[in-house]
């Protein structure tokens, strides 16, 4: 077996490769999936997210125009924070969530653009 020291300097080993390989490592080794899977349709969005050993009660879902938040709950036994932004505003009232067997399932509404135009006449 043939060892060879390395050389840590910022030329062989930028700061950057450093961050890629704990990003790497932590997406590894985590317990849930941090990126929800995501599909879409004309009307809606339905993101299906990994979040095992959490009830209903220990979980906080906020909208706020085209941003999702999904928090746990000061009292929940372990800790969750992520937020999503979308690329358009979700309706709120056409949304719904439900959580079975630790996959949390949010179907979220697209948000139809209403213009705000109006004519001018001309004098």
């Amino acid at each position: 077996m043939f060892f060879a020291p390395t050389l840590r300097t910022a030329r062989f080993a930028p700061r950057a490769y450093d961050r890629s390989f704990e990003r790497f490592v932590n997406e590894a080794f985590a317990g849930a999936r941090r990126s929800p899977l995501v599909e879409q349709d004309d009307k809606s969005w339905t993101l299906s997210l990994d979040v095992p050993g959490f009830a209903r009660e220990d979980l906080a879902i906020s909208i706020e125009g085209a941003v999702l938040r999904i928090e746990s709950k000061a009292e929940a036994k372990r800790q969750f924070k992520a937020a999503y932004e979308l690329p358009q505003d979700i309706d709120v009232a056409a949304s719904e969530a439900k959580l079975e067997n630790g996959v949390l399932t949010l179907k979220l509404g697209k948000l139809v653009p209403v213009s705000q135009a109006t004519q001018l006449q001309i004098n």
